[in-house]
């Protein structure tokens, strides 16, 4: 009885050996001693309280070890990209180029390297609705950098990695070209899986794009039409022989004769186009490539390519500006499909007339027609030895211009 004072008198009171328990019923809590922690009613919010606590301790816990993994596996990731851009970079020949650059007194002022990044910016990570054009060597997208310069970015397709060296060449070569009817190159990009190239933005589309939609070739007139074939013709003289060393572009034609705003040409697409080592006269033998219709035959034949290999292509060309036709048409009877042959053709007999575009003869000019339609058509020989070469061309055609004038 004297141990059960020393207990709460809710508690059980348990005698054991030298000592006593006293235990708290349920819904107490504490020792159940007098002199100790006593029972107490135990209070529900207290103990929500606690295990509200425990949760938010268990949570909190558990968020930090999300953040920590998270920013564990994004650093992990960073650093691999890092390392692939790394590896890229040097598959692409990054060392090289700036090996070349370094070699080239004001290169680095015409040339720049631009970052994965920055591309990327530029074109909202390359969506489709930035694209500008796809061809057989890559696709065009439209670009704005930081500093608001608008630009057009090639996205080449994979190229044969045993000839970096050779890319690398013609991108130092290419910035270099200052002609103000070859569109420029600003610089390239060598952080991604293949190279991409930075070119200035031409506002007005293709020649193509003008001969061939109706609305837009009732407005260019034959003076717009000889002020734009002297122009090309100017361009491909200059890469022939006023260039370091002298490139044949190998793929001339109306799509890739971009127009600015006041109908001046610029020459692009130097996907296919080839270097030629001043110690081999002007000829290489290569794989054969460039667009149907506008192919050299002597070249498809012989895989030997020469700068009259472009003059055939511009033949081409003048006669799609003549006629306003398309270079390759199943529509057309079968011996008008081809517009090179058939272009030869009726000029042979003395028809061109009968096959000029509507919106270029006048009545007056037949003679200047006729001039310029020589011209295509020696172009056109089927033999390059008996092909003008681009130069010649080019003089004939400014003098009729100046004559027009």
């Amino acid at each position: 009885m004297g141990l059960r004072k020393l207990c709460n008198a809710n508690a059980t009171c348990t005698n054991t050996d030298g000592n006593y328990k006293c235990t708290c019923p349920k819904g107490y809590e504490g020792d159940g001693r007098k002199d100790g922690t006593d029972c107490r009613p135990i209070v529900l919010g207290q103990s929500n309280n606690k295990i509200i606590s425990i949760a938010l301790g268990v949570s909190i816990s558990l968020l930090v070890l999300l953040v920590g993994t998270s920013w564990v596996y994004w650093a992990l990731k960073k650093r691999k990209l890092i390392k692939l851009k790394e590896k890229w970079f040097q598959q692409n020949g990054g060392l090289l180029l700036q090996q070349r650059l370094r070699n080239h007194t004001g290169s680095m002022d015409t040339a720049k390297i631009y970052s994965a990044e920055e591309l990327e910016k530029a074109t909202d990570n390359y969506n489709k609705s930035k694209i500008l054009g796809q061809g057989g060597y890559g696709t065009v997208y439209k670009g704005v950098l930081l500093d608001n310069k608008v630009v057009a970015i090639k996205k080449s397709k994979i190229g044969d990695q045993s000839q970096i060296e050779q890319f690398i060449n013609e991108v130092v070569l290419l910035t270099k070209i200052n002609h103000r009817n070859v569109v420029k190159l600003l610089g390239c990009c060598l952080e991604t899986e293949v190279p991409l190239l930075v070119y200035e933005f031409i506002t007005n589309g293709t020649l193509s794009d003008h001969i061939h939609d109706k609305s837009r070739s009732s407005l260019l007139s034959w003076d717009k039409r000889l002020k734009i074939a002297t122009e090309t013709a100017g361009a491909l003289a200059y890469l022939h022989y006023e260039a370091s060393m002298p490139i044949i572009h190998r793929d001339v034609k109306t799509a890739n004769i971009l127009l600015d705003g006041n109908h001046t040409v610029k020459v692009s697409d130097f996907g296919a186009s080839r270097l030629v080592p001043l110690d081999q006269a002007h000829e290489l033998t290569t794989l054969v490539q460039g667009t149907r219709g506008y192919l050299d035959p002597e070249y498809l034949l012989t895989s030997h390519l020469t700068e009259k290999s472009d003059v055939y292509s511009f033949g081409v060309v003048l006669a799609e500006l003549l006629t306003g036709k398309k270079v390759i048409s199943f529509l057309r009877p079968e011996n008008e499909r081809n517009l090179a042959t058939y272009f030869v053709s009726m000029l042979e007999e003395d028809r061109l007339l009968e096959i000029l575009d509507d919106h270029i003869y006048n009545g007056s000019n037949a003679e200047e027609l006729k001039k310029v339609a020589d011209v295509a058509k020696r172009s056109l020989s089927v033999k390059g030895d008996n092909r003008p070469t681009m130069k010649e061309v080019a003089v004939e055609l400014d003098g009729l211009r100046i004559k027009e004038k």
